[in-house]
């Protein structure tokens, strides 16, 4: 049985890239980084010298992992005249996970989390001209106790890092965390920055200047909140918990969400705003720089305090205080002797509730568009089609033997995720092809045995099984399949290569029933890479095959 669900997508974030708009209270002009924005969701600015500004583009098709990679890194450069250009990029700092850049640790070393799989890790990376080369990666304890998405960012002088993310510590949804560094590739154990800067919401995109020991972070917990805005508290005193009451950065809060300031100078500053929490979001700034009005008076948060016990005097008697008598046991020194002593006081100890178990959550988008759209979902078991009515929980899946789940939509290309890829602790975001003239459609899971055009594996058969499937239900649509390879080894062979493979994909799709003269085939070798060849995992992706929709 299949189950539907239609959503509207609130993708306002896409209109910040047609529009400026006026910041009413203080009459200065907004504009979104021309250059640098994109329909994709652009976040995280970091500004490195040198007039450069990095961050971090989610599901942009020339990341390494392609339109469904959650983020790599991308460059824009400020011109003289104050411009910002076309963003580049940056694949020699991206993964085909989830890439952050954090901010230099020196004049020469920025610093980069990850997410691959479940695995969250940080690396270092060395400036060598224009070019980051890989140093190594860091030890940072404790990094895989967050759950979903973790943002942050290292501190002038690349001492300290603040990251903000959800662990079981935190007291709200995301919190704000710090970690000193302890020796060169070692760092401390993150601290939760406490009530004062932590509520019962979100708090998130920290940035931190040693110089004015000032805070700047994203939140929704304060009152008054529309979507999140930038906070700002001052450092009290020695301890990482002690903080001023934060207070609202006024000129550059919006109806939107904002997140992720970066200071360009003492009067330029770019961050991320978004019209709602749900849209993606663009990179702003001062159509001019104007000076900053940041909050100077900053005070100390007013403690809750405990209301005294009333005193009841029921005579001018002294008060009896009555104390608790130990237990006692007996043991035996003798047939008739017993000495008796004090029994420890046993203390409880306080069961941790069991976190319940999230169902799945879904989130499917237009690859194009950016706009969420209705969708079926199918459960597999092996090669079988099975009926699931019961909440999404992944441990009911596997119970039911559930090892596929496939996302479909009117006029989509369908795709398969493995059950062993889903993750509940956050949202599932699938971006699917519109069958649409122009379209291109990676082929993840069709694989062959090496160095043979011969198709290889169930998963392979599965995948293009459904996609005969597709091509049968919508018979008007031709397409044109198309075979690549790395570039190792004879060009003229491995464009052979190609061709066969795509030849294998055709003689397959035939098979199952699509119309011979619907697939048109192409062997492109190594002409096309769409990653580097310098490493195994670049050529890995270069390998692949492609469906391009021509009609």
């Amino acid at each position: 049985m299949k189950n539907s669900k239609d959503f509207f997508f609130k993708a306002s974030g896409l209109v910040l890239l047609a529009f400026c708009f006026i910041f009413t209270s203080q009459a200065q002009e907004l504009r979104s980084l021309s250059g640098a924005n994109s329909p994709n969701d652009d976040t995280n600015p970091v500004w490195i010298g040198n007039n450069t500004l990095l961050f971090t583009r989610a599901f942009h098709p020339d990341n390494l992992g392609g339109k469904s990679d959650p983020g790599d890194i991308w460059e824009t450069r400020k011109d003289e005249s104050g411009e910002w250009g076309l963003a580049t990029h940056r694949p020699d700092l991206s993964s085909s996970g989830y890439d952050l850049v954090l901010g230099l640790e020196d004049v020469l070393t920025l610093l980069v989390l990850r997410k691959e799989a479940h695995d969250l890790s940080l690396h270092q990376f060395s400036k060598f001209g224009q070019d980051w080369n890989y140093l190594r990666k860091v030890n940072f304890p404790d990094l895989n106790s967050f759950e979903g998405n973790v943002t942050g960012r290292v501190a002038e002088g690349g001492k300290l890092i603040f990251l903000a993310g959800k662990r079981k510590d935190s007291l709200g949804n995301e919190d704000i965390y710090v970690s000193e560094k302890s020796g060169l590739i070692d760092w401390s154990e993150l601290k939760n920055l406490g009530p004062a800067i932590n509520g019962f919401g979100q708090e998130m995109g920290p940035f931190f200047d040693p110089n004015s020991s000032q805070l700047y972070f994203s939140s929704n917990s304060h009152p008054g909140a529309n979507g999140k805005d930038i906070l700002i508290a001052k450092k009290l005193e020695e301890d990482w918990t002690s903080w001023s009451k934060p207070e609202k950065w006024e000129q550059i809060s919006t109806r939107g969400s904002e997140a992720s300031i970066t200071f360009i100078s003492k009067d330029e500053v770019v961050w991320t705003s978004t019209q709602n929490s749900d849209g993606f979001a663009d990179l702003l700034t001062f159509s001019t720089p104007v000076p900053l009005v940041i909050p100077t008076d900053f005070v100390a948060p007013i403690a809750p305090q405990a209301k005294p016990e009333a005193v009841r005097r029921t005579s001018s008697r002294p008060t009896r205080v009555a104390t608790e008598i130990p237990q006692t046991r007996a043991i035996p020194l003798s047939d008739s002797t017993n000495v008796y002593l004090p029994m420890p006081v046993i203390t409880p100890i306080e069961e941790k509730p069991v976190e319940a178990e999230q169902p799945i959550s879904w989130v499917v988008i237009d690859g194009k568009n950016k706009v969420e759209i209705p969708y079926t979902i199918t459960f597999i078991k092996g090669s079988e089609i099975i009926d699931f009515q019961h909440d999404q929980l992944i441990s009911s899946l596997k119970e039911k033997g559930v090892t596929q789940i496939k996302i479909s939509a009117q006029g989509y290309f369908p795709k398969q995720i493995l059950l062993e890829n889903l993750d509940s602790k956050s949202k599932t975001v699938i971006l699917l092809t519109k069958a649409e003239p122009g379209s291109i459609v990676l082929l993840e899971d069709v694989n062959f045995k090496r160095g043979t055009a011969e198709l290889e594996g169930e998963s392979t058969e599965a995948s293009l099984s459904d996609l005969a499937a597709f091509l049968k239900e919508n018979p008007e649509i031709k397409i044109r399949i198309n075979g690549h390879t790395d570039n190792v080894g004879d060009p003229g062979l491995n464009k052979q290569l190609s061709l066969e493979r795509a030849g294998s994909v055709r003689d397959f799709l035939v098979d199952q029933g699509v119309n011979f003269e619907s697939l048109r085939i192409s062997g492109w070798g190594g002409t096309r890479p769409i990653a580097s060849n310098a490493t195994e995992a670049g050529r890995s992706k270069n390998r692949r095959v492609e469906l391009a929709v021509e009609q």
